[in-house]
């Protein structure tokens, strides 16, 4: 659950996150969740409001020179790709591990029917090319 407050702050520390009168909107739940990761990295002292912001404008920036729309349906893909990219530039990670969970959770998501959760099992982080179950 986030922390509405926690929320408002944000919102109002990170100019461009899509929201109502309540608060940040979400479109998926893994928005909420990308949201919620830069929330709790931040009140870990992780980085500032400011670091934050401008890991942020570079990635939309990056994104748009490649051809980016801008329409606001990407946000949350360049949120998720500046909290990648600054986690790794702090030494949370590094840019294999993120490389080898996202290949873990594309392999998860292939096996799974739609409208079940996504649940990651250990072979999911095996290199064994597409196994596919319905």
């Amino acid at each position: 659950m986030i922390d509405p407050a926690a929320a408002r702050h944000a919102a109002e520390a990170v100019p461009g996150i899509p929201r109502d009168a309540q608060g940040p909107v979400f479109r998926e739940p893994w928005e909420a969740q990308a949201f919620a990761m830069a929330l709790a990295l931040h009140e870990r002292g992780l980085f500032t409001w400011n670091e934050w912001a401008s890991a942020l404008a570079e990635e939309i920036k990056r994104a748009q020179a490649a051809g980016d729309p801008d329409t606001g349906e990407t946000y949350y893909q360049h949120w998720l790709a500046a909290l990648e990219k600054l986690v790794a530039d702090k030494g949370v990670t590094t840019p294999a591990t993120l490389h080898r969970y996202r290949d873990a959770w594309d392999r998860a998501c292939d096996r799974t029917p739609h409208g079940q959760p996504i649940e990651l099992r250990p072979d999911d982080f095996n290199n064994l090319g597409d196994v596919r179950t319905t």
